[in-house]
């Protein structure tokens, strides 16, 4: 009977003993849900960097159909592609910093393959200038002003004031322009006007030579360290 004093009847204390149980389960359950939360966020903030650097390669291959409209790469594939990453690559790393670059390097490689596959020979290089870029620039690797110099030459920057070197014709006034401008637009080459007119030999040599690019530059240009990659 449940008249009375509750504590009398066994049924009623039964029943509370074991909502007690059960509340004391749930509670312990909660407290478990709320922990590996915290722990499902922690490792969601630690991927975070993964999937900022992996959204720039998706905008960098969107981009192509600016090349030709053929060029068109939907998210699913794309997604696809990068699960097939994350279970291709090296899983043996040492923190979770390296695992990141290791599915990167895997991710942008294994893309980098299957893009190649569908455009044309002559646009394979322009994409991996876009990719490079992109990347570089996701980094703070590449230095916007410099990265706009190499596209226009810079126009539109103040030009530092230094007159070219005296009798020398392979130097055309558009070069000089550019290399005045270069000086204002990059620290690194504050100073290469006066540099290329007090010793003009080695860049007269540079610039005969059949295969430039592969020359070493003058001067403290050419030491190492002094320049960085995409700037050399």
């Amino acid at each position: 009977s449940s008249e009375g004093n509750i504590l009398d009847d066994a049924n009623a204390i039964e029943v509370l003993s074991e909502a007690k149980i059960v509340s004391d389960e749930i509670s312990e359950k909660q407290k478990v849900a709320d922990e590996t939360q915290v722990e499902i966020d922690e490792a969601r903030e630690g991927y975070k960097p993964c999937g900022a650097y992996n959204a720039v390669l998706f905008f960098t291959i969107r981009d192509l159909a600016n090349i030709d409209p053929m060029y068109q790469y939907s998210l699913s594939w794309f997604i696809g592609l990068f699960v097939r990453s994350i279970h291709g690559s090296e899983k043996q790393t040492e923190d979770l910093a390296s695992r990141l670059d290791v599915i990167n390097d895997h991710f942008t490689y294994s893309l980098y393959q299957n893009v190649c596959r569908s455009l044309f020979e002559k646009d394979k290089l322009l994409f991996s200038f876009l990719l490079d870029c992109r990347i570089m620039g996701s980094e703070t690797k590449l230095p916007p002003d410099e990265f706009s110099f190499f596209l226009t030459g810079g126009v539109g920057v103040a030009e530092k004031e230094v007159a070219p070197p005296r009798s020398e014709e392979w130097i055309s006034q558009k070069m000089w322009r550019e290399t005045c401008r270069l000086a204002s637009t990059c620290d690194a080459f504050f100073s290469l006007p006066e540099d290329m007119v007090s010793d003009i030999g080695p860049w007269r040599a540079v610039y005969d030579s059949s295969q430039p690019h592969r020359e070493a530059l003058p001067g403290k240009y050419g030491e190492e360290g002094s320049l960085s990659a995409f700037q050399v």
